[in-house]
């Protein structure tokens, strides 16, 4: 099963998976030596044995982890013969010992990857994957999904295509990524939702004026302020643009008048105090703290913090998406982490049906119960008030009238940090906004001619 698709939308948070898989049956045996296929698949494992699966994840937050664990025990209840033995990490954590796992002689069996280049693509690459499409093909995965979520953990077998060939994984979450915002704080301060970005701009000022903090930011970890810039960059940049630069495709460039306006808004808001004072050395949870505890007005921040931010401030909170110039919405999204098979895995029935579970139908159910946004049925599942009705309506909007952009770390195998490193260095004054867009012009052209 191959797919020529070309991601013309866009993946923060999800899990990492291990499975310690006993005994040997139809489907067994993909190690680094081992084709693809060495033998027929199955979707019945009700006779496999008795097997544990040790499952690593980074579903830690509360609606993530509630949702993993309330899956993981009716998977076990009917399928009495497998055992869950889990273990949840951090996504930093993870990310950190899933690279070292992967090569370790006890390799996992399922893992949730990072769909960009550095990390789903660096695996793919290695050889470390099992390519699922005729898991795909088994359990009718293509209808599920759309083919518009499923480029993003396609790759073609040496990984040198993002977003065209063989798929390596299945996500259980849409992300979407916008502007939290405390409702009390908005009618003290007289304002209105914004409805673009002039008017959050305005809104900003206004807070400023006022004594408030205007936009909590925790960006110590450097990625969280991707997901500021991310957005932000969608008011300056064709979104098609952002597309090939997100995903390291030829025909884009960083070294451009509207990348630069875009870096210089981002320098433009530290230098009129609208953060909060040490961003770059505030830890990520943190800053969702201080909204939810008052100590703030805005937190630009992806839809996997509703469910918590939700518990703490309730009616409280709000989430929007600012229009770009046209009145439509685009914003960096995607979907969480996709859940893929090692080629290590010793049981890939066992692994297939685990993904199949806590992907299907059903699931999106508890997933959406438990105060996540599901990646398939959104429409169905929306809640009809509170934070995540604004969330639910933002992700169908923009995925169904407007741009859902790539997380721009998933570029190169370095661009995580390049712009992470680089983020913080515009943040910091450090650089203009040209030598900003110069670093990240010199990693991704770099990148998309090794790949040519």
């Amino acid at each position: 099963m191959k797919r020529n698709t070309r991601l013309a939308s866009m993946a923060i948070g999800s899990a990492a998976l291990l499975l310690g898989l006993a005994a040997c049956a139809p489907g067994t045996g993909q190690g680094d030596d081992a084709p693809e296929s060495d033998g027929p698949i199955s979707t019945d494992i009700s006779g496999v044995g008795e097997t544990t699966l040790t499952v690593w994840d980074q579903e830690v937050r509360g609606g993530q982890n509630e949702q993993i664990e309330q899956l993981n025990a009716a998977f076990e209840e009917k399928y009495p013969n497998v055992t869950i033995d889990r273990v949840s990490q951090a996504f930093d954590d993870l990310n950190t010992t899933l690279r070292l796992a992967l090569t370790d002689t006890d390799a996992p069996d399922v893992v949730q990857a990072n769909n960009g280049r550095n990390t789903m693509g660096a695996f793919v690459e290695a050889g470390q994957l099992r390519a699922l499409d005729d898991y795909a093909d088994a359990y009718g995965w293509t209808d599920r999904y759309t083919e518009s979520i499923l480029q993003y953990s396609t790759y073609s077998e040496d990984a040198a295509v993002f977003g065209d060939g063989n798929l390596y994984g299945l996500p259980q979450v849409g992300e979407v990524v916008g502007v939290f915002y405390s409702k009390s704080k908005l009618s003290e301060l007289g304002l209105d939702v914004p409805a673009d970005w002039s008017e959050f701009d305005d809104a900003l000022a206004t807070a400023k004026s006022a004594g408030e903090t205007p936009m909590l930011l925790g960006n110590i970890e450097q990625w969280p302020a991707l997901h500021v810039f991310g957005p932000l960059q969608a008011g300056y940049v064709d979104a098609e643009e952002i597309t090939n630069l997100g995903l390291g495709n030829s025909g884009a460039s960083w070294a451009t008048p509207e990348n630069v306006e875009a870096a210089s808004a981002m320098q433009s808001w530290v230098d009129s105090g609208y953060f909060n004072s040490g961003a770059n050395g505030t830890d990520y949870d943190a800053a969702w703290q201080s909204l939810a505890a008052g100590d703030g007005v805005f937190l630009i921040g992806g839809s996997w913090l509703a469910a918590d931010l939700a518990d703490a401030m309730g009616d409280d909170l709000g989430f929007f998406v600012p229009a770009i110039g046209d009145g439509s919405l685009a914003t960096t999204g995607g979907t969480g982490l996709p859940f893929t098979i090692t080629s290590a895995a010793e049981n890939t029935d066992v692994a297939a049906a685990y993904i199949d579970f806590i992907t299907s139908d059903s699931a999106m159910e508890i997933i959406a119960e438990t105060g996540n946004l599901p990646v398939n049925r959104t429409a169905e599942l929306a809640p009809t008030s509170g934070v995540l009705a604004d969330v639910y309506s933002a992700f169908g909007e923009v995925t169904e009238n407007g741009s859902l952009l790539p997380y721009l770390d998933y570029a190169t195998p370095t661009f995580g940090e390049t712009l992470g490193q680089s983020l913080q260095d515009l943040l910091d004054g450090r650089v203009t906004p040209e030598e900003f867009t110069e670093a990240l012009e010199a990693d991704y052209a770099d990148f998309v001619e090794s790949n040519e």
